[in-house]
């Protein structure tokens, strides 16, 4: 089996996300590279709670939150019957209570599979958005910088209690230092306090688009970006980033996933690409060899580097270091995440 190639049906093609020279300071930039930088995430906070919480929100997860234990923190994605993604997202366990962190694109959409999917005698949902800010820290130095403001980091893939400034807040760590090290979710009405323990020990206060940064330098998908309604997991690197699982039983498109994982293969994939001249953030497309190969759907200027760097989903018969016109200039594709000079 293959999946049919989408990319050449989709006309017009969606806008390219772009983080011009401007959008992220010199300096946020260079502490994310080398130091640690601290952002509001801006993201959708909804917990669970009830009799049958874990096994209800399993059969709408495409990762595995039981296999993590009683404090796992995961990625993964809601999809539709036909494995389609409606939204990415991260979810927290603590117990029996599961939160779950969703980008404000696909708040409404996920919240119509809730409504559709749970009942509300097994699994309560209980809006937090309003009430939580969702602080994350970014770079190599993020977890040294959590652990000078007194801040017991949880291990890989796990989520915690832990208080920072003497606020208490759930903190969680991703199974990969990708691409944020650590999520911090505290009140609302008291992140001030947490945000100036962090920037006393070494973290370094940055825009939200300095995450962004983050994402693309990662190869991580956003939905609105890499991800849209005819996109399937295993075309934006669910598997490498542990975001689904094939072990752990059905859950809402799981036969779809399943099947070209096991049978078959995607004819596309997010690949990275770097140019040498600026590319034109309104020519999303991409073509090789006279033919669309795909679209372009992140750029990024990265200072270290003197470059463009972007993402785009690629047809997989464009092998890794072909030169291809994407964005209307030449560019070359790479493997993610980007190493970058030190």
């Amino acid at each position: 089996m293959t999946t049919e190639d989408k990319v050449t049906n989709v006309s017009p093609l969606p806008p390219v996300a772009v983080l011009g020279s401007g959008d992220v300071p010199p300096r946020d930039a260079e502490a994310l590279l080398d130091g640690a930088v601290l952002a509001d995430s801006g993201v959708a906070v909804v917990s669970f709670t009830g009799p049958a919480v874990i096994q209800c929100i399993q059969g709408i997860l495409t990762n595995d939150i039981e296999a993590r234990g009683p404090h796992g923190f995961v990625y993964g994605a809601v999809l539709t019957p036909k494995g389609m993604i409606i939204t990415d997202l991260w979810v927290a366990r603590s117990g029996g209570t599961v939160t779950v962190y969703a980008p404000p694109e696909g708040r409404q959409a996920l919240f119509d599979v809730f409504t559709r999917s749970l009942p509300p005698r097994l699994a309560r949902p209980v809006e937090r958005t309003d009430t939580v800010t969702v602080l994350r820290l970014a770079g190599p130095g993020a977890a040294d910088v959590a652990r000078r403001a007194g801040l017991a980091v949880p291990e890989a893939g796990a989520a915690r209690r832990g208080a920072v400034g003497g606020v208490e807040c759930d903190v969680a760590r991703p199974p990969q230092d990708q691409p944020f090290v650590l999520q911090l979710a505290c009140p609302r009405d008291a992140h001030h306090a947490v945000r100036s323990a962090l920037e006393r020990a070494g973290a370094v206060p940055a825009p939200s688009a300095t995450l962004e940064l983050a994402r693309i330098l990662a190869g991580w998908p956003r939905l609105g970006a890499e991800i849209d309604q005819k996109t399937l997991p295993q075309e934006v690197r669910f598997d490498e980033l542990e975001g689904v699982s094939y072990t752990k039983g059905c859950y809402t498109g799981q036969e779809t996933v399943a099947r070209l994982h096991f049978r078959g293969h995607a004819n596309r994939e997010v690949t990275g690409l770097l140019w040498d001249r600026p590319p034109a953030s309104n020519h999303p497309e991409i073509r090789y060899d006279d033919k669309r190969v795909g679209r372009v759907s992140s750029i990024a200027w990265v200072e270290r580097a003197h470059r463009y760097i972007g993402l785009g989903l690629v047809r997989t018969s464009v092998t890794r270091g072909e030169v291809v016109t994407a964005s209307g200039a030449p560019a070359r594709t790479v493997d993610l995440p980007f190493q970058l000079p030190a």
